[in-house]
Formats: C-alpha cells, structure tokens, sequence
C-alpha cells in the first residue's frame, strides 16, 4: 500500500517526491545513475522519468528490459505532457 501512496503523489509533486527518495535513501538514485549530475539535471527537467529510470534499474531484468522501458516511456509522457499543458494553457488565454 505505501508503494501505491507514493506513486501517486510522485505524478502529483514529481520534483518534491524525486527530492525525497534522493535524501532518504541515496543508494537507490546513485546506483541507477552512478553519479549525481543525471539526477540533477532530472530533477530539474525530467523528475517522472529520472524517478521512473531509477525504479526501473532495480528490476531484476534491468532497465533496458521492456517493462524498464515501458516505465520510462509512461513516464516521459507525463513529464512532457506536464510541460506542454502550461504551454497550451498560455495560447488560449
């Protein structure tokens, strides 16, 4: 059950719940990426899919594997479709 808690509000608040994970438990960022400049840079640009990318490392398949991929790609998709709402949002106004 926490898992599904912090899943929604990670599509609520990407940056804060991404802000949190990366405090509480660092191994869990630093060994998907292996530094912390990738994950900077996704907090600020892409925290969705940087928080989907760190998840999907810790499958035992990997995150190339297709349900990593498959995350990632959701993922995307929200971030990108979160940045193009505010955009759309300001045209019609």
């Amino acid at each position: 059950m926490p898992c599904c808690l912090v899943f929604l509000f990670a599509l609520i608040a990407p940056r804060l719940i991404l802000g949190l994970v990366w405090l509480m438990n660092p191994p869990f960022i630093l060994n998907a990426y292996g530094n912390w400049i990738l994950p900077l840079l996704g907090l600020i640009f892409l925290p969705l899919t940087t928080l989907a990318y760190a998840w999907a490392a810790t499958f035992e398949a990997g995150a190339w594997s297709l349900q990593g991929l498959i995350v990632m790609f959701i993922a995307l998709l929200f971030d990108l479709g979160s940045q193009g709402g505010g955009a759309a949002q300001t045209k019609a106004s």
